[in-house]
């Protein structure tokens, strides 16, 4: 009978052993070359990213002297960076957050101490001198500001968080430089506002306050839906977890550890579950991946990744393991999925910001797979960079899901900038010359998700690569080398001596990837050759 009994104790264990395709997910860190050297990182002490992604440029908060200010590098320019590179300097206070424009990845957002929230276009070209003057100044905040957010599916609709314990909704879509009153003003926190996240159509907005309580807000009415007053969990971040209807904080426990907890949209009086995680003190940065329904949890102060899968059901987070690093990150940039590297199986990648040696290291986080072929099942149908909404259309009540767009090469082309229905196509028969190709189409060869057909994806791998190593043989660095004036400056110069640099760097790595094929092939013949033999 005990025989019986621990059999049946042993089936019933089963469910540790989940199946899912994720289990083996591994954090691979880039090697010295493709991380970004000597950038002087800020030393602020808010708890913020300070650190923002986007397929073509990467942007930091630095330190300033005399006001704020961030760096934009082009995503491609790895390397020791040029100490008199320019910055975006316009802000008289600290920089406090960044955040670029889902749908324009020439567009970035920044809050500063002093109260503005300054609207930037970033020139396609390298930046030769500081970028001082903003395309739009918005004035309204009394104190300073710690939070800007872009509505998820709406164009042209900025949220920001300030210390004067207000929410204030913007619509961009004006002529108007400077917007001197917001179009809602959100006013129901007792307290510094500490996160603000979207649910996936942006018709939710949940936060959390230094109160510790976290709010389900309707953002275009200003009401409270939802609010949390369980003591027994002190949130610092919130996050939606997509389509799910539930919500994740991180925060401190009674006992200051840090914890995590799972809740249910609708109903915040308890949490559905509560995990402890260490003793540290460092504010805990969740991110959600509603393509995979994997959750990454950043400890700033400490270099470990933990990451999670989240179910619907019972017991909702199953954790799968840690990338851990003995270098601490200050703050993190994470990639839109649209930049990921879908040729090695690449699902996450975030920007690591360790002050301790100046060093901003991307990592990937990567599912191992033996097949070079696209992986269809681990990249559903993702958001793009195109709005479902106008803001006008939003501010009058519409709803709509994100623009969905696949991630196979060559079956989305992807703008950086949405189209007016009125401006004609190109037409993709017509060859274009260097420049036009420039101008139209530079920011997917930035990108690296070639090839541009359906033909180029039945052609063989090595054809798709010389095609794209042909049509970038103007590019130099992601730059167009006949858009580029000789250099007039010592300054002009040394910047264009650290492209020709990074790229002999890019050529070599590219004669020893061809160097390694050959090498693979020619065992692949002796193989074949040797069985052959056999038979």
């Amino acid at each position: 009978m005990f025989a019986l009994q621990s059999k049946h104790v042993q089936m019933s264990w089963h469910p540790q052993y989940r199946s899912s395709k994720f289990r083996h997910v591994f954090g691979k860190p880039a090697s010295k070359e493709n991380c970004y050297d000597s950038v002087p990182i800020t030393h602020s002490v808010h708890d913020n990213h300070f650190c923002a992604v986007n397929p073509h440029f990467i942007a930091v908060v630095t330190e300033c002297a005399g006001g704020g200010a961030f760096l934009v590098i082009p995503l491609h320019q790895t390397g020791k960076l040029d100490p008199h590179y320019p910055k975006v300097c316009g802000h008289r206070g600290n920089v406090l957050d960044i955040k670029w424009n889902p749908f324009d990845d020439f567009e970035i957002a920044s809050c500063s101490e002093d109260t503005m929230i300054k609207i930037w276009d970033i020139p396609r070209q390298l930046l030769s001198k500081n970028l001082t003057a903003c395309r739009k100044e918005l004035v309204g905040h009394s104190r300073r500001v710690g939070l800007v957010e872009w509505h998820p599916t709406a164009a042209n609709i900025l949220f920001s968080a300030g210390y004067d314990y207000k929410v204030m909704v913007w619509n961009l879509d004006t002529k108007e430089s400077v917007i001197k009153s917001p179009v809602k003003t959100i006013d129901c926190h007792q307290d510094v506002i500490l996160s603000m996240s979207f649910n996936t159509n942006g018709s939710l907005l949940a936060t959390t306050c230094k109160d510790r309580k976290i709010r389900v807000l309707d953002p275009r009415a200003g009401s409270i839906l939802q609010e949390a007053s369980y003591k027994g969990h002190r949130a610092s971040k919130v996050l939606f977890l997509g389509n799910l209807k539930k919500l994740l904080s991180t925060g401190t426990s009674r006992w200051n550890n840090r914890q995590m907890a799972l809740w249910d949209q609708d109903d915040l009086s308890v949490p559905l579950t509560e995990e402890d995680l260490d003793g540290s003190s460092g504010v805990l940065f969740p991110f959600y991946d509603a393509d995979t329904n994997m959750l990454y949890v950043v400890g700033k102060g400490d270099g470990n990744i933990r990451y999670y899968e989240v179910s619907a059901d019972k017991p909702y987070l199953n954790y799968l393991t840690e990338y851990r690093s003995y270098h601490p990150q200050k703050g993190i940039g994470v990639m839109p999925k649209r930049g990921l590297d879908v040729s090695s199986c690449e699902i996450f990648r975030f920007y690591k910001l360790i002050t301790t040696k100046s060093l901003i290291e991307p990592v990937s986080m990567i599912v191992p797979r033996r097949s070079e072929s696209y992986q269809e099942d681990i990249y559903p149908p993702t958001a793009g960079a195109q709005p479902s909404l106008t803001a006008r259309e939003w501010l009058n009540g519409m709803n709509k899901e994100p623009v969905l767009v696949s991630l196979r090469p060559g079956s989305e082309l992807l703008s950086p900038r949405p189209l007016p229905p009125e401006r004609p196509l190109l037409n993709p028969a017509v060859p274009a010359s260097p420049q036009l190709f420039n101008q139209t189409e530079k920011p997917v060869a930035e990108d690296g998700r070639r090839p541009f057909s359906l033909l180029e994806e039945k052609a063989p791998r090595w054809a798709a690569e010389h095609k794209v190593e042909e049509k970038k043989t103007w590019l130099t660095n992601g730059f167009d080398i006949f858009e580029c004036p000789p250099p007039k400056t010592e300054n002009e110069l040394l910047q264009m001596f650290y492209r020709q640099q990074e790229e002999i760097r890019r050529l070599r790595e590219l004669v020893t990837q061809r160097e390694v094929q050959a090498k693979q092939l020619e065992l692949e013949i002796k193989n074949l050759r040797m069985s052959s033999e056999w038979f």
